[in-house]
């Protein structure tokens, strides 16, 4: 008979991006992949993914921290192994073997600007969560690196499973109206760990006549302490949240693509780009200079003077861009969803006993 998997699946309809893009990108995969395993997908509202027969979006209409409890429960008695998605609680209940994602361990790491209410969400819930796990899967190396750091014990259950960049990237989309300059380009939350106001100081620092002729361009939703980088926009357009169409066409059209981030357990926004044909600038810190190799410009992310340098040069030499473009869809090729879905699979036909 064939073995039933559940699957945490909230984050696919309630967060638009960074986990929740992964989940779907994961259920998608899994759909494509051959193979007769079962999904229960638990949620508080299903997505529309166009999923097939062998997955069964299961509602569960509790609030945190009773969510997990009850999934835990159902997942005990319906399921082989349960993978959660998006929190360690989870794995505090189950009964059948459970495998985590780490996504990475801001709370834990000094100066990477966790946001409080969910950094003390996830100091309260990480030691009992991974010691109930039977498979944490760190999205990186530096990530793992980082969890075997703060739990030594583990590193036996440890293994990484690199995300990727979605196909739709590789294609131009249609770009948002009214950006009529060359421009430079930036992605993530406004939030203090995406490093934004150095980025925008290094943008105001460059000479005047290269900033007349490019636009900064900022993409993403407000997030939490965002009053001091909107402060320091004046002159850069902040387009918002953007759907996935959109984000591609600014991708493929920008001249160059910055992501300075302070801290990353993977960097999604870094693949997806180098996807799209964008030459990439990014910091020489966490999983960052693991994902781009040597396709992008790696700089230290608490330098104004090392950021602005990397736009300058960049900016100032096409022959160079043209390179980073090549390199860097040669290095988001290597990356696949599919070869993250199988790899979860086989996690979870391993704990499942399959």
């Amino acid at each position: 008979m064939a073995p039933t998997f559940g699957i945490d699946a909230r984050a696919a309809a309630e967060v638009p991006a960074g986990r929740g893009r992964v989940v779907r990108e994961v259920l998608g995969a899994l759909a494509r992949l051959d193979g007769d395993e079962r999904y229960v997908l638990y949620c508080r509202e299903p997505a529309e993914l166009g999923l097939d027969g062998r997955f069964e979006w299961r509602v569960v209409d509790r609030p945190d921290p009773l969510w997990h409890l009850d999934t835990a429960r159902r997942a005990s008695r319906e399921c082989a192994a349960f993978l959660s998605t998006n929190s360690y609680l989870t794995a505090w209940f189950t009964r059948v073997p459970c495998a985590v994602i780490v996504y990475d361990l801001v709370p834990f790491i000094a100066g990477a600007q966790a946001q409080k209410r969910a950094a003390r969400i996830e100091k309260a819930t990480i030691d009992v969560g991974v010691r109930r796990a039977q498979a944490l899967v760190c999205i990186s190396a530096a990530t793992r690196r980082d969890l075997v750091q703060r739990v030594p014990s583990s590193a036996p259950r440890s293994l990484v499973i690199p995300l990727a960049a979605a196909a739709q990237f590789a294609s131009p989309g249609t770009r948002p109206s009214g950006i009529e300059r060359p421009y430079v380009l930036a992605a993530g939350t406004l939030e203090p760990r995406k490093n934004l106001e150095r980025l925008l100081d290094a943008w105001a620092q460059l000479r005047p006549a290269l900033r007349d002729e490019h636009e900064l361009v900022l993409v993403g939703p407000v997030g939490w302490e965002a009053d001091a980088i909107r402060a320091r926009a004046r002159g850069v357009r902040l387009t918002g949240y953007v759907p996935d169409e959109q984000l591609a066409a600014l991708y493929h059209g920008c001249e160059l693509f910055c992501y300075p981030s302070l801290y990353e357990g993977f960097g999604l926004p870094v693949l997806e780009a180098m996807r799209a044909g964008a030459p990439v600038i990014t910091s020489n810190v966490s999983s960052l200079s693991e994902v781009a190799g040597d396709a992008a410009v790696l700089v230290d992310p608490l330098s104004v003077d090392a950021i602005g340098a990397a736009i300058e040069r960049l900016l100032a030499d096409p022959d160079e861009r043209g390179r980073l473009r090549a390199a860097g869809r040669a290095r988001a090729a290597l990356f696949s969803w599919e070869r993250t879905a199988t790899e979860l699979r086989d996690v979870l036909r391993r704990l499942g006993g399959g």
